[in-house]
């Protein structure tokens, strides 16, 4: 039974039903899709909708223009303290996504950054074109993950790829994640749309009911990770990273500079 009434009106997502299919996109293609804590809510109404009508059998995400599916943390919502309140947040959409009984197909074209990269890797299945870049960009503008969202991509790459990817911000090809396992599939962008189409066919041609047992089984691996970031937060919020590192982070991207993280540690 869905959620939502059915003129619920959204602002940072666009989210349709068809054929059985749900797609939530995220609308804001002028910040490459970046989000807000409200677009995150946003998203968590829709996946939760989503996994709750008995009438959908797929899951489809993506991001609205043809520059990004999302890179991540709106700067400008980061540097006004959006971070650190998003800590405080009784929920998170990272946990909506891997409970959701719904099979979700990330649908990634263009950057796939911070954020956007985890968003894209905790679904179950990540189809991308061949002109997508991943990467992850916290610690270069002190926006910090924790917990899950961070280890359970060692869960996928192993720990030696994982720990490239968050701590040295690379940026990587779609063939390279292709071959490193963080997607499923690459193909052209004039075909990204009708790859999409035939992966929500296959699934939905069957049972509804073993798909939802079996990522059920699949996510009981990973239902220790979700409260694994307990004790980071905690040592996140006792210290001044917000008044500094991250503030500092914040305006050095807004700045166009390389920011300094050691001018205020006393070092």
């Amino acid at each position: 039974m869905a959620l939502l009434q059915k003129n619920y009106i959204f602002n940072d997502i666009k989210y349709t039903k068809k054929d059985r299919i749900a797609r939530i996109n995220i609308n804001r293609p002028k910040q490459l899709n970046a989000f807000t804590g409200d677009t995150l809510k946003e998203l968590t109404l829709a996946f939760e909708d989503a996994g709750g009508d008995n009438s959908i059998g797929v899951i489809v995400l993506s991001g609205e223009g043809d520059r990004a599916f999302c890179v991540g943390g709106d700067v400008n919502w980061e540097k006004d303290g959006g971070l650190e309140r998003q800590v405080l947040e009784p929920y998170s959409l990272h946990t909506t996504i891997s409970r959701c009984p719904k099979p979700i197909i990330a649908r990634v074209h263009g950057y796939a950054i911070g954020g956007g990269n985890h968003l894209a890797y905790y679904c179950d299945f990540t189809i991308t074109s061949d002109e997508s870049i991943f990467g992850q960009n916290g610690p270069r503008i002190g926006s910090p993950a924790t917990g899950a969202t961070v280890n359970y991509l060692a869960r996928i790459l192993g720990h030696k790829r994982a720990r490239e990817m968050w701590m040295l911000c690379r940026q990587y090809s779609a063939k390279q994640m292709l071959e490193w396992g963080l997607v499923n599939a690459v193909v052209p962008y004039a075909q990204l749309d009708d790859e999409v189409n035939n992966w929500c066919v296959e699934l939905l041609a069957l049972s509804p009911t073993c798909l939802r047992i079996i990522k059920a089984s699949f996510v009981d691996d990973i239902e220790p990770l979700f409260g694994a970031g307990d004790s980071i937060r905690r040592h996140i919020l006792k210290s001044d990273f917000y008044r500094t590192e991250q503030q500092e982070g914040a305006k050095a991207f807004l700045e166009k500079r390389r920011p300094d993280y050691w001018k205020d540690n006393g070092s």
